[in-house]
């Protein structure tokens, strides 16, 4: 069932709803380990009964950040401890394996 946009304008005021349009190139919602990425939204601003949210659709994609700091070097380490390797290859492996340690150790140890 398709509803005329100017309907549901009509009815959302009706209701107390105010809606406005936001132009945006890309919306990114930060968690603590991973971003979700959301190209070319549609956003809309929702206002009703005081309190505003946000409609947000588009193409989305996950992005795991990697730590920062001593948690991450403390990874390396152990990778190049256990597995034998150069920095440059426990980076590699560490990445290829977004962010898993064990996996990246037994990629290397398997080589």
């Amino acid at each position: 069932m398709k509803i005329d946009p100017r309907q549901m304008e009509r009815l959302a005021k009706q209701m107390g709803m105010q809606t406005e349009s936001i132009e945006a190139e890309v919306v990114i919602i930060r968690t603590s380990d991973r971003d979700i990425v959301i190209e070319e939204p549609n956003v809309a601003k929702v206002r009703m009964m005081g309190q505003e949210s946000f409609q947000i659709t588009g193409k989305a994609r996950e992005e795991k950040r990697e730590d920062s700091g001593k948690s991450r070097e403390d990874d390396l380490s152990l990778i190049i401890d256990q597995a034998g390797c150069t920095r440059e290859e426990a980076e590699q492996a560490l990445k290829d394996a977004d962010g898993d340690l064990a996996q990246a150790i037994l990629k290397l140890k398997g080589k």
